[in-house]
């Protein structure tokens, strides 16, 4: 008797053994659907000693009937014997979240972090966390052969870094982050490099500014100078956000030599990402020290042999005025601007505060250079009362210049800033000025004058 039952009770589990031999895939996949009938029929300790290890040992199948189990097994907690035995689901999870096909391992992975939550803390430490033995692997990623995969593994390393927790951080992935940025593929470098500022911020508080300044910031000085561009890029983009995780004294002497030397570098792109986050330094150090080491950083630029270091410099003016604020630019810049003016480089309209800084010079610049084209767009960014009394009378001024282009570009100027203009300004300013120049000599000066007097309708 005992041996039959004996026999009877091996009858869920050799039946599932044979449906899934069996060729046909859905008649395998109606016995994975059904694992947990099985596992009901074999009761939670067969299940644990004969089922799973059957499970796991011959996970190799459709990818459709490996979904079906990852899901089946996330729900298993019960049939194993409770949260106590949880663990025993571990295996064939982990199996399965290393198959070929994203979404088994999707499925698994979810699997894995639904039952993690059934674990005491003790059998995570003991069985669960084992799994963050993924650092051989990762340590082989990080120095595989293919460019692509260490690749990969420096663009999710951020991930991995929050995966991992403090400890193997630490000890494992810091020497890997270190290696990624000192990495003979630019692309790997550029990759590490665009996540400097998010890996030091997810360092343990106790540990970070040690770990930064004694193992980080070697290689980011290194980089500074790297031969590749898109390195250099990526670097300058984050690397003003290590000032406020190292502080006011750290950041004077170890991050400011490192952002003056990018800030000169022959790259616009890296020079743009310095120029564009020089707020967050500003908030650490103070504006005074910052203008201290930045500026003559930029008078040197701007004094530069070549035109197009200049230009570069002049066309990142109106970003730095926005990220240094109206009261440096007036006592710092403001000056620097104006010695532009002659140059033969072209300064830049879109100032982000407006009016006072801006005007005088985009007025002094017309003047010189005569181009009449900016003024509508400028009148109608400063409105009809500084119009009126600020750029009105400049124009007004030169249409007695001894040359007609300046003359000329009086005429258009006025079209263009008329419609801001109110009727008494039309009238008693605009239109006599408009008139004498449509009686001028020259063909071109009396032709957009009279234009102006049409589409104005002055006549």
């Amino acid at each position: 008797m005992a041996g039959a039952d004996g026999d009877d009770s091996l009858y869920p589990i050799a039946v599932l053994i044979d449906e899934l031999r069996n060729e046909d895939v859905q008649l395998r996949l109606n016995s994975i659907k059904k694992l947990s009938t099985i596992a009901l029929a074999l009761g939670v300790e067969r299940t644990r000693t004969e089922l799973l290890p059957f499970l796991t040992d011959t996970i190799y199948d459709e990818d459709e009937v490996l979904l079906a189990l990852a899901e089946q097994l996330g729900n298993f907690t019960m049939l194993v014997g409770g949260p106590e035995y949880v663990h025993c689901l571990l295996p064939p999870l982990e199996s399965l979240a290393t198959v070929e096909e994203t979404v088994v391992r999707d499925k698994a992975v979810e699997s894995l972090r639904k039952i993690s939550h059934e674990h005491s803390p003790v059998d995570l430490e003991v069985h669960f966390e084992p799994l963050a033995l993924v650092m051989p692997t990762l340590r082989q990623a990080a120095e595989d052969k293919s460019w692509r995969v260490r690749y990969m593994v420096a663009d999710k390393f951020s991930e991995l870094q929050k995966a991992v927790g403090p400890e193997i951080t630490k000890n494992d992935l810091v020497p890997a982050f270190q290696n990624l940025l000192k990495d003979c593929e630019a692309e790997v470098r550029a990759a590490a490099a665009n996540k400097v500022k998010e890996f030091c911020e997810n360092l343990p508080e106790d540990s970070r500014e040690t770990i930064i300044m004694s193992h980080i910031l070697p290689c980011v000085k290194e980089l500074v100078s790297d031969t590749n561009q898109h390195v250099k890029s990526a670097l300058a983009s984050v690397i003003m956000g290590l000032s406020t995780i190292l502080g006011k004294d750290n950041t004077i002497e170890h991050l400011l030599p490192l952002f003056l030397a990018q800030l000169k570098d022959e790259c616009p792109e890296v020079r743009l990402n310095i120029i564009s986050n020089l707020d967050c330094v500003n908030e650490v150090i103070g504006i005074r020290q910052l203008s201290q080491s930045l500026l003559p950083a930029i008078v040197e630029l701007a004094e530069d042999a070549k035109w197009r270091v200049r230009l570069a410099i002049i066309e990142y003016m109106p970003l730095l005025a926005g990220q240094l604020g109206v009261e440096f630019f007036d006592e710092k810049l403001n000056s620097l601007c104006m010695a532009w003016l002659v140059d033969h480089g072209k300064l830049c309209l879109r100032y982000p505060f407006g009016i006072s800084v801006g005007l005088p010079c985009v007025l002094m610049w017309w003047y010189f250079r005569m181009h009449g084209f900016a003024f509508q767009a400028l009148s109608e960014a400063c409105g009809q009362d500084i119009t009126t009394k600020q750029m009105l009378p400049v124009v007004l001024k030169m249409s007695n210049d001894q040359v007609a282009n300046v003359r000329f570009n009086v005429a258009k100027s006025l079209q263009k800033i008329g419609p801001v203009l109110d009727s008494n300004a039309l009238q008693t300013e605009v239109k006599p000025v408009l008139e004498k120049l449509a009686t001028d000599q020259d063909m071109d000066v009396k032709y957009f004058a009279q234009e102006a007097i049409s589409v104005l309708a002055l006549a």
